[in-house]
């Protein structure tokens, strides 16, 4: 386990129990007692510190190296049953972007997310989840074949953005990312969007619209990064917290704002602590997500997802 700068006290008290607990195994000395104690002292120590986390602590643990990705994701929501699908049919396969045909709880779903990677070499090749244009066509297409076959749509946001590189720019990344927003909009099967970790910018807008747009505890929305914001704010990436906090980017403060539809609670500590409770809940929030939605006549559908965003946002005349 990796720990973060903040859950040093937690490694601390871990490294005791360890100890502890050996030495109750390699002599006769019976530390039962310490050990309760030591055990007591750190779930304390876990809530005081999980139950006070900052903006910029909530940022940290979105992008915890053990946190589960979109393809860990899809392998325990669905029933064994994902057939990725890959191509935009015009330049290439983005491998950023991610897609394809699964069944969860007895229903189908087409299921498109970013995909970062777990070691250097799979973050290479995975851009680290930064996806180019013909991402952002791939997953357009997939949603375009969920529509024919009138497949719900359920999209997994996991990125720090759209890849920025001169490349992507001149293959129209900013026509993509605004041409997915476009036809999300008016797509005639219900549409699910999950934050499961960074959601930044328009490369989490490109396949973020929903009727219903869940975020986890610990995952972030924003339309920058606090560290971007802080270069562009003060020319340095040292008022990072600072930005954080200012750009109101937690799962709470988009609760808050009615931005999201709800948050999805995650282990104490993070989804990484207790995977599979944490995709548990995902899968009961995209059910009940989908149970909502199932009924609704097409027209109904797209004006209800219209009148969302419509009411988004404050402004004066």
């Amino acid at each position: 386990m990796e720990y973060l700068d903040f859950e040093l006290p937690i490694k601390e008290l871990e490294d005791q129990l360890d100890k502890c607990q050996v030495i109750g195994q390699e002599s006769d000395v019976d530390v039962t007692a310490t050990c309760e104690q030591i055990q007591q002292k750190l779930e304390a120590t876990k809530k005081d510190i999980y139950k006070n986390l900052t903006a910029w602590q909530r940022v940290q643990l979105s992008r915890h190296p053990n946190r589960p990705y979109t393809l860990e994701h899809i392998a325990n929501l669905t029933d064994n049953t994902f057939l990725e699908l890959f191509g935009d049919r015009n330049f290439k396969d983005d491998k950023a972007m991610v897609g394809g045909l699964g069944k969860i709880g007895g229903q189908s779903f087409m299921i498109v997310g970013q995909q970062k990677g777990i070691n250097t070499k799979m973050r290479q090749y995975r851009n680290f989840g930064m996806a180019n244009p013909e991402g952002y066509r791939k997953a357009l297409r997939l949603m375009k074949m969920a529509e024919k076959f009138g497949i719900p749509v359920l999209t997994l946001v996991d990125t720090p953005g759209a890849y920025p590189g001169l490349e992507a720019e001149e293959r129209g990344q900013g026509e993509a990312i605004a041409r997915n927003i476009f036809e999300m909009i008016r797509l005639k099967v219900p549409i699910i969007t999950v934050i499961v970790g960074e959601g930044a910018s328009g490369g989490a807008l490109g396949i973020g619209v929903g009727d219903r747009v869940y975020m986890m505890e610990n995952s972030w929305y924003s339309v920058i990064s606090p560290e971007n914001c802080s270069s562009i704010l003060w020319r340095s990436w040292a008022h990072k917290e600072q930005a954080a906090e200012a750009l109101k980017l937690t799962s709470k403060d988009m609760a808050e704002q009615n931005l999201v539809d709800g948050v999805i609670p995650e282990p104490l500590g993070g989804a990484h602590y207790d995977k599979a409770t944490a995709f548990k809940s995902v899968k009961e929030y995209v059910l009940k997500g989908f149970d909502e939605l199932k009924n609704l006549s097409t027209a109904d559908l797209i004006e209800q997802r219209m009148d969302k965003y419509s009411k988004m946002g404050h402004f004066k005349e």
